[in-house]
């Protein structure tokens, strides 16, 4: 079971994020005292589920869901969304476990959210946003998956990769969340863009993005691929949609 109900879920997906972890609960907790934490470990090698067994023994704010296997991102939000449905809340937050999403910035998407953005999202490519040690490639990938998801898509979004976000429930319930295309980092891409075109209040919030300092990046070609191919496919279903309907 999720922590007892409240405001605000922050649903924090890990596989092997042992070395973060503790910071990065610690810096919510800092930062926004009055949300509640899911941990959502896919039975991490490295001891993640038990590290988070120990945060949540020693904070009644904090809970544990363990899952089998590493059953891949999206799946670990779907989890998490309707943990947050089913207690009541009112917002969920999606953020990384590995100290890439600075808890600092929680408050700023938290704030846009309060004030009617069914969907904030923290965003790296416009004014204010900062990214830190990240190489060259990861900076390409990011700025060139999203300019073409926004060209294929027709979307107004900056960041459409971006997995930091607020989410008001009463628009996630809008989206079918077992009907998406997305294991990886093309979840992100779909969420997004689904709820932009339901019509809902988006706000691009500037956040400073920081390569994780421990562990390794998840990103690997196959998700690459996975969110190049899900996003020619979503394109292609939208303008047939509209020819259909002329």
């Amino acid at each position: 079971m999720p922590p007892a109900a409240g405001e605000v879920l922050v649903v924090l997906p890990t596989y092997n994020e042992r070395a973060s972890l503790a910071a990065v609960v610690a810096g919510i907790r800092a930062h926004v005292p009055s949300a509640r934490i899911l941990i959502v470990d896919d039975g991490s090698p490295d001891g993640t589920g038990d590290a988070a067994d120990e945060l949540a023994a020693a904070d009644a704010h904090v809970a544990v869901h363990h899952r089998s296997g590493k059953l891949g991102l999206g799946s670990a939000y779907v989890h998490g969304f309707g943990a947050a449905e089913r207690g009541g809340y009112r917002f969920v937050v999606a953020m990384d476990s590995d100290g890439s999403h600075r808890p600092e910035d929680l408050p700023a998407l938290m704030a846009a959210a309060r004030s009617g953005a069914g969907l904030a999202i923290g965003t790296r490519w416009i004014a204010g946003g900062r990214i830190v040690n990240w190489p060259l490639i990861r900076r390409w990938i990011s700025r060139g998956g999203t300019g073409f998801a926004r060209a294929v898509l027709g979307s107004q979004l900056h960041d459409l990769t971006s997995g930091f976000r607020v989410i008001e429930l009463d628009w996630l319930r809008r989206i079918d969340l077992d009907a998406l295309d997305s294991q990886g980092y093309g979840f992100q891409v779909e969420t997004a863009w689904r709820l932009e075109q339901l019509g809902c209040s988006i706000a691009e919030v500037p956040i400073t993005f920081v390569e994780r300092a421990d562990g390794r990046s998840k990103m690997t070609l196959g998700i690459v691929l996975e969110a190049f191919g899900n996003v020619v496919r979503w394109g292609w279903r939208a303008r047939r949609q509209r020819s259909t309907a002329r």
